[in-house]
C-alpha cells in the first residue's frame, strides 16, 4: 500500500487591505475631535461673545456715551476696580505662599488643606454671601465686635471685597503649586548654598520661574473678580452709586428696560479680561521665541 501523499497547501488568500491607510484614519481622528472642540467653544465661548458685541454695537456710540457719563455706571466701574486690586493683592500674595507650602512642605493635614483650597470651586456664589451674612450681619457672630469698633461689613466694601477674595482664593495656586512641584528644589539650594537669603532666593530663582504661572493665576483672578455677582448681590445691598458693582448694575439696567447701557458695560468687562489673558499669551509666546535658538 502506498503512503498517503502529503494534502498540498491551500493557496493563500490574498491579503485584504484596509478601505483607509493608518495615517488617514488619524487625520480623520485627530480633524474630528478638533472640529468637535471648535464647535464646543465656538457654541459656548465665541457666540455669546460676539452676540453682546453685536447687541452693544446696534444702538451706536450713543449708548457708549450715554452710558460712560451716567454717574452710576462710573461709580459701578471704579467699585469693580477696587475690588478687584484688592482682590489680586491678596490672591497674589497669599496664593504664592499657599503654593509654596503645599509644594515644599510635607506636614500633617497637607491633602485636607489643598482640598478646602478647592472648595471656593465647589461652592455656590450665592452660599458664600450667606455664610458672610451670618458671620457680620445683624446679629452675626462678630457683628457686636465690628459695630462697637465703628466698623461696618456688611453692604459696605469691606463685604465685597471679601467675598470676592474668597471666590478667588483657588486660580493663584492652582496655576503656581504644579510649577514650584515641577521645578523641584535644585536651583533653589543651589542660590542658598552660595551664600543668599532665603527672601534673595525666592525673588532671584523661584518667583522667575513660576511668573508665567503667577500671571495667569492673577489674570483669572482678575476675570472672576469683575464677573462675580452672586456673592456681591447677597452682601451689597446694590445700592446705586455706593455699593453697586459693574455687573450688578448690568443687572439694573435689563431690569429697568436699559438694555443698551447693559450690552456696553457687560462688553467692556469682558473686553478687560480676554485682552489680560491674550496679552499674557502673546507676551510668553515671544519671550519663548527670543529664549529659543
Amino acid at each position: 500500500m502506498m503512503p498517503s501523499q502529503a494534502s498540498a497547501p491551500a493557496p493563500t488568500e490574498a491579503v485584504r487591505r484596509p478601505l483607509l491607510s493608518e495615517t488617514t484614519s488619524r487625520r480623520l481622528v485627530h480633524g474630528g475631535l478638533t472640529a468637535t472642540a471648535l464647535l464646543y467653544v465656538g457654541v459656548l465661548v465665541v457666540a455669546p461673545l460676539v452676540g453682546i458685541a453685536v447687541a452693544a454695537a446696534k444702538p451706536g456710540w450713543s449708548a457708549w456715551s450715554a452710558t460712560f457719563a451716567d454717574p452710576d455706571a462710573r461709580h459701578a466701574y471704579l467699585l469693580t476696580g477696587v475690588i478687584t486690586v484688592e482682590t489680586i493683592a491678596v490672591t497674589a500674595v497669599l496664593g504664592v505662599v499657599v503654593a509654596l507650602v503645599l509644594a515644599r512642605d510635607r506636614f500633617a493635614g497637607r491633602s485636607l488643606v489643598s482640598a478646602v483650597v478647592n472648595l471656593p470651586l465647589a461652592v455656590s456664589p450665592v452660599i458664600v454671601g450667606l455664610a458672610a451674612v451670618l458671620l457680620f450681619g445683624r446679629g452675626g457672630w462678630f457683628e457686636h465686635w465690628f459695630t462697637a469698633h465703628g466698623i461696618q461689613i456688611i453692604f459696605a466694601l469691606p463685604s465685597m471685597v471679601l467675598v470676592t477674595v474668597f471666590i478667588c482664593i483657588p486660580f493663584v495656586i492652582r496655576e503656581v503649586a504644579p510649577l514650584l512641584e515641577e521645578l523641584g528644589i535644585e536651583e533653589e539650594e543651589a542660590a542658598r548654598t552660595l551664600g543668599a537669603s532665603p527672601f534673595q532666593t525666592f525673588l532671584r530663582v523661584t518667583l522667575p520661574n513660576i511668573r508665567w504661572g503667577l500671571l495667569y493665576g492673577v489674570a483669572l483672578s482678575t476675570a472672576r473678580a469683575l464677573g462675580e455677582v452672586g456673592a456681591v448681590l447677597i452682601v451689597s445691598g446694590t445700592i446705586a452709586g455706593h455699593t453697586e458693582t459693574a455687573t450688578l448694575y448690568v443687572l439694573r439696567a435689563f431690569d429697568e428696560g436699559k438694555d443698551a447701557s447693559g450690552y456696553v458695560v457687560a462688553v467692556t468687562l469682558a473686553l478687560v479680561s480676554i485682552l489680560l489673558l491674550a496679552g499674557i499669551e502673546i507676551f510668553k509666546r515671544k519671550e519663548e521665541k527670543l529664549v529659543s535658538p
